[in-house]
């Protein structure tokens, strides 16, 4: 089988640290995998050379079996990012960002298709016409995810998304995810939401210091049983 993602040995050295420590990881069509992990344990560092955005001192990332260092233009096509703080124009309408990155990627579509997508993850139909300077956290979340649609991705990787959302927004956003991952989307996340994390997640990854020292299915786990043990791992 063809992994959405995977790592074989992704290793991550900036002078004298190690930031990542020869990784093994691959993620299914429709796997929504989350990654725990305090402030600097390697969850960034994992994202940025799945993007390409850096170079594994070691090792290997994959999308959609291309490696990605080979093949950084090819990969894009696959790929939708949703930073902590979702880059969009904020000069322009809801309508005007998503018809841009659509363009970018190679897609045009007319005014009623956009809406569509935007109205789909979860805009109300009115903000689509507002500039996005406008918009809430919340909001902006939900043009990344048009996007991501949008330009068919197969593969979003996100970065601490629900940071900063109140828990209409999280919840709202959580449920996105699953739409997307039921319809064959590869879901990567680097969170610090324990609760998220078990209630979208179909398998959970906990890192600690560059290493993933664990990899748990969330069915079999309630969140405080998840939470034990990841601040089992942090304290050991």
């Amino acid at each position: 089988m063809e992994f959405a993602l995977e790592a074989r040995q992704l290793k991550k050295e900036y002078q004298d640290k190690l930031a990542l420590k020869g990784l093994n990881l691959q993620i299914k069509p429709g796997e929504i995998f989350c990654l725990l992990g305090q402030n600097g344990a390697g969850k960034s560092t994992t994202i940025n050379l799945f993007l390409g955005f850096i170079t594994p001192t070691s090792g290997a990332a994959y999308i959609n079996g291309l490696e990605v260092a080979d093949h950084l233009l090819k990969v894009k096509e696959y790929l939708a990012y949703i930073p902590e703080n979702v880059m969009l124009y904020p000069n322009l309408t809801g309508l005007e960002n998503l018809a841009l990155f659509s363009s970018l990627a190679g897609f045009e579509y007319d005014k009623e298709q956009l809406l569509f997508y935007l109205i789909e993850a979860g805009l109300p139909a009115e903000a689509a016409s507002r500039k996005v300077g406008t918009y809430s956290k919340g909001m902006r979340q939900k043009v990344g995810i048009a996007i991501a649609v949008a330009k068919h991705a197969k593969v979003l990787l996100l970065d601490e998304p629900t940071s900063g959302l109140d828990p209409k927004a999280s919840n709202e956003f959580s449920d996105l995810l699953l739409k997307l991952s039921s319809q064959g989307t590869a879901i990567f996340m680097a969170t610090h939401d324990i609760f998220r994390a078990k209630e979208v997640g179909t398998r959970v990854g906990i890192m600690r210091e560059g290493e993933l020292v664990d990899v748990l299915g969330t069915a079999a786990l309630d969140a405080n049983e998840l939470e034990k043990l990841y601040l089992n791992y942090m304290h050991n």
